[in-house]
């Protein structure tokens, strides 16, 4: 029981992890005894944090590889360079995504539309096919997409990331059931507000956090290591019984 969240000898991409939730899983998993592979667009970025799990976890733990998640030549670069340093990929952590558009539905453009669904949905497929296969052989593999409450429930300001939210918990559900049989679980957790670069515009401002804060039943938003936690669990042997499923981390919001 002492080992349930032993990942010694595991490799895990995480993408969009040069800051954030990204960059809080890395260095969880990394804490954990997980060799990891840090991706986002920017390369000197994803220096920065890779050396500095490094330094705390010894060479040879985290490497840097950029990617952005709109180009698919790019992510199979990610895979296979992470397999030419590795050998293996065991855990992947789809949480890179973006929200180009603020506002009503009604107002956004096609080709923003089609953005939000390829960055947040498309790309997380194109990686779970990229690295499936062998996690499939082996019979044993994790993949964790990092999806929102915003996929389960309406909203005025940011429709359609809502949307691609809630088609990550399906496309979780349909590879649990595809790759079941051969031990692959597949999870999404549903993070509420993050006091992350990506929400910046929703906690910075003093009056509006205040008001954010009024609404959460534990009167604050949640911080990047609140999350990372549940990705080592998912990722972990505690989960082993765990697939398809969406575990909602949000301060109590959606209650």
């Amino acid at each position: 029981m002492k080992n349930l969240f032993d990942l010694a000898g595991k490799v895990a991409i995480v993408t969009g992890s040069s800051r954030g939730i990204g960059k809080a899983s890395a260095e969880a998993l990394a804490a954990h005894g997980a060799k990891v592979v840090i991706s986002s667009r920017k390369q000197d970025a994803c220096d920065d944090v890779a050396a500095a799990i490094n330094a705390e976890h010894g060479e040879g733990t985290a490497i840097a590889i950029a990617a952005s998640i709109s180009d698919k030549d790019a992510l199979a670069h990610l895979v296979a360079e992470t397999r030419k340093a590795f050998g293996q990929i065991d855990i992947l952590v789809c949480n890179a995504a973006s929200n180009p558009y603020y506002g009503s539905m009604d107002g956004i453009a096609d080709d923003q539309f089609r953005k939000i669904i390829d960055n947040n949905v498309l790309s997380n497929h194109w990686l779970i096919q990229a690295v499936a296969p062998e996690m499939r052989e082996r019979k044993d593999g994790a993949i964790v997409i990092v999806s929102s409450i915003a996929g389960l429930r309406g909203t005025p300001t940011i429709g359609v990331y809502g949307i691609s939210k809630a088609a990550d918990f399906q496309l979780a559900r349909n590879y649990a059931v595809e790759y079941g049989p051969d031990n692959v679980r597949v999870n999404c957790i549903a993070p509420g507000l993050v006091k992350t670069d990506f929400a910046r515009a929703l906690w910075e401002d003093p009056e509006r956090a205040r008001q954010t804060n009024a609404s959460v039943p534990l009167r604050r938003i949640g911080e990047p290591h609140e999350i990372a936690g549940a990705v080592v669990y998912l990722a972990s042997p505690s989960a082993a019984f765990m697939t398809g499923q969406a575990m909602v981390i949000d301060g109590g919001v959606t209650i």
